[in-house]
């Protein structure tokens, strides 16, 4: 009996522990100036030759912060995403909604959180993806983001080196 209570006592815990730990993750700054961390994202990728990847949410979306751990903790993703974009997490909030950084993007908040805007090196907008494309009925698919991150990184937008998708 007391090694069952001891099993749901420290079972109990670690779920508390793992809740604390995302309910603390801070990705999105409120403060920030949007749209000067943008241009330095896009200098940023103009320098490396990647794209910047906009993540526009906030701290109080629940899925913001599960799609990031999803893309810095699977391997796989987290790779294709740092070799081909600059990641920029852009606030939106009732403390700050960013009203024109938001009208500049085409108001991608209406797509709903997180919503994702690919700039190219130039700051270009090339697309806005809401996170319908990405999800699949339990969260978010991996197959489905990497898909994302390939169709619109910095190679498979220049028609010098794109190739014609057959699927």
């Amino acid at each position: 009996m007391k090694k069952s209570i001891f099993i749901i006592m420290l079972t109990a815990f670690a779920i508390g522990a793992k809740a604390q730990t995302k309910d603390s993750v801070k990705l999105y700054n409120p403060a920030a100036d949007a749209r000067a961390e943008i241009n330095e994202a896009v200098k940023k990728a103009a320098k490396e030759h990647k794209n910047a990847l906009l993540q526009i949410g906030g701290n109080w979306c629940k899925w913001c912060i599960i799609f990031n751990d999803l893309v810095t903790t699977d391997l796989d993703l987290n790779k294709y995403m740092t070799d081909n974009y600059v990641v920029l997490h852009v606030n939106w909030s009732p403390e700050n909604k960013n009203e024109a950084v938001m009208a500049s993007l085409g108001y991608p908040q209406r797509f709903g959180y997180p919503v994702f805007v690919v700039l190219d090196d130039k700051g270009n907008r090339l697309n806005t993806i809401s996170p319908l494309y990405v999800e699949d009925d339990k969260g978010f698919s991996k197959a489905k983001v990497m898909y994302f991150f390939k169709k619109w990184s910095p190679m498979a937008v220049d028609p010098k080196t794109y190739a014609v998708d057959t699927n």
